[in-house]
């Protein structure tokens, strides 16, 4: 771990280096300061003249915060770099992560390590490590020159310090515990958190928000406890640092003292060697700081490297600039797939079969369960199926890089997600160099010209987060639209009308059986009144393909179909 840690440092070793010699030169100025005022006291005691050594003294004390003031900047405005590396990174690799490990994972958690796992590595990477630098020279100095004054009082100093030293050396690893289950529980509020915001309509509606308040409580509450646990350990650590010096100053004080009444020490060497020995104060506390934000940084990079090490998507190559001319459509074929979602779930697909050719419209209907949107899921290669052969276009999906595959397809998923920003940017999404023109097509095909006109900015109206200031149906239209600019090879569309109302519905059904003529169109329909026009309409049951064929010949000769079509009229 302290060697992930140091990867971080790496890109700014250089003005680390600046500020570590910067803090050099200010605990320089720092070891002068108890040597000068001992020239003051032999000054006074001789009668001399005071002025040299104070002007010096002065000009220690000047040039020390000058110059640690100087330091400080350079450290902390490293830290702020190290940690925009930090999130860059780990932020790079959860959007790449595979879309079945993201599954698992709690979103608050992940916010969590972006945001406060990351800050903890600037404290440890500059004040922890580089105060830590020039706490040691500071503490070398200081025995050196205690050293020089006195070898008595020195070994009675370091046997005091070395003593505690060592009991502090024991809490570390508690720290580093208590730190990694500090965060994880942070983490565990963030993601509760989320869960209410995320439904937060749902949670007013069912009258849940005290329920909700208390779960999140008791979650802050654990948060709490674990924050305890570090405190208490850290408080610790400090007091037995502050027990070291005020043992080792009463300790050199009654020794030191027995010398100075016996006139083998000085009054003024006793002095400076106090003062010396309060100049370890600072050191000292530094260098327990900095273990403890060490073993802060490790539990953080602990968690960071958990997401890191989970394994990512290969590179997908970015969307063009500018979008490329409309390629042939591409069919699909199934055979005899088999997949689950998890060891221990049951199957989804059990030697699922079906052909989609290329252009027209194919739709896929059946119950919920049926495992429907799970080809969309394999299709996209969100998930691996593990058996049987997925060809795409005749190529065996595995065998397409994953960018150029999803790069053939338009996706529009069943809830029809829009993000935070303005309408012209949910639209361009998905191909960000489509010409004003196109964008304007797409915009009449999918019947948002109303919308445009209505919202106060247009297309430069911001949408609010997840769309929430459109409707449903707006939302479902505005989704399409943006998977059309794509110009797909084919085009996914997971339950496309079931936001639409009847008249938007008929207009829609139009846009797609006009892209059928241009592409290949795979629906996924419960409302069947969309897809009784679909060139071939494959119906699937518990996890694998019953029937296909069109609408008529379906409700004559398959009783799921014709049971389906039944329920929502289309039949009689």
């Amino acid at each position: 771990m302290i060697k992930d840690l140091l990867a971080y440092v790496r890109p700014h070793r250089k003005i680390l280096v600046i500020g570590a010699l910067v803090g050099l030169v200010g605990s320089v100025a720092g070891l002068a300061m108890p040597l000068l005022a001992k020239y003051v006291v032999d000054a006074f005691g001789s009668g001399g003249s005071i002025a040299g050594p104070l002007i010096g003294l002065t000009v220690a004390v000047v040039v020390g915060a000058v110059v640690s003031a100087g330091g400080n900047y350079l450290m902390e405005r490293t830290g702020e770099g190290i940690v925009l590396d930090a999130r860059r990174g780990l932020v790079d690799r959860m959007l790449r992560l595979r879309v079945a490990d993201v599954d698992r994972l709690k979103p608050g958690d992940l916010l969590s390590r972006v945001t406060g796992d990351t800050t903890l590595l600037r404290s440890v990477l500059t004040n922890g490590i580089v105060n830590s630098i020039g706490s040691v020279f500071m503490l070398v100095g200081a025995v050196i020159m205690m050293a020089a004054m006195d070898g008595v009082l020195l070994l009675v100093t370091l046997l005091v310090i070395v003593v505690v030293g060592g009991m502090t050396g024991l809490i570390m690893p508690r720290i580093q515990r208590a730190q990694q289950e500090a965060q994880a529980a942070v983490g565990d509020m963030g993601a509760v958190l989320d869960r209410a915001l995320q439904a937060y309509r749902t949670v007013k509606a069912s009258g849940a928000e005290e329920r909700e308040i208390a779960v999140v409580g008791d979650a802050a509450e654990r948060a709490r406890d674990r924050g305890l646990q570090v405190a208490g350990w850290t408080s610790l650590a400090g007091v037995a640092t502050w027990m070291a010096v005020q043992l080792a100053f009463l300790s050199v004080l009654a020794v030191g003292g027995a010398r100075v009444a016996s006139g083998t020490l000085e009054i003024s060497s006793l002095i400076a060697f106090l003062l010396y020995l309060f100049y370890l104060v600072a050191p000292i506390g530094q260098l327990v700081e900095g273990a403890v934000q060490l073993q802060q940084g490790l539990a953080a990079m602990k968690r960071i490297k958990e997401i890191e090490n989970l394994p990512a998507e290969p590179v997908a190559v970015p969307a063009p600039p500018v979008a490329a001319p409309a390629a042939e459509p591409v069919g699909v074929r199934f055979e005899d797939v088999a997949f689950r979602y998890g060891e221990d779930r049951p199957a989804v697909h059990d030697g699922v079969t079906f052909e989609v050719p290329a252009g027209g419209l194919t739709a896929l209907v059946g119950p919920s369960g049926a495992g429907k949107s799970t080809v969309f899921a394999l299709l996209e290669r969100f998930y691996d199926h593990q058996a049987g052969t997925i060809l795409v276009g005749g190529r065996d999906i595995r065998d397409w890089p994953l960018g150029e595959l999803r790069g053939a397809f338009g996706y529009v998923e069943q809830d029809a997600p829009v993000l935070a920003g303005t309408l012209r940017e949910n639209l361009l999404f998905a191909a960000p160099g489509a010409a004003e023109d196109e964008l304007w097509s797409a915009i009449a095909r999918t019947r948002l010209d109303d919308l445009v006109a209505r919202l106060p900015e247009g297309l430069e109206t911001p949408v609010g987060h997840r769309g929430v200031l459109l409707s449903g149906g707006e939302r479902q239209r505005v989704a399409i639209a943006r998977a059309l600019l794509r110009r797909p090879r084919l085009l996914l569309l997971d339950e496309a009308t079931s936001q639409l109302d009847a008249v938007n519905e008929l207009r829609l059904r139009e846009v797609i059986a006009e892209v059928a003529t241009e592409t290949t169109v795979l629906v996924i329909a419960h409302r069947l009144s969309t897809v009784t026009n679909a060139g071939r309409i494959i119906v699937m049951e518990g996890g694998g393909v019953r029937a296909s064929g069109t609408h008529e010949e379906l409700v004559g000769h398959d009783d799921l179909y014709r049971e389906l079509a039944a329920t929502q009229f289309l039949v009689s």
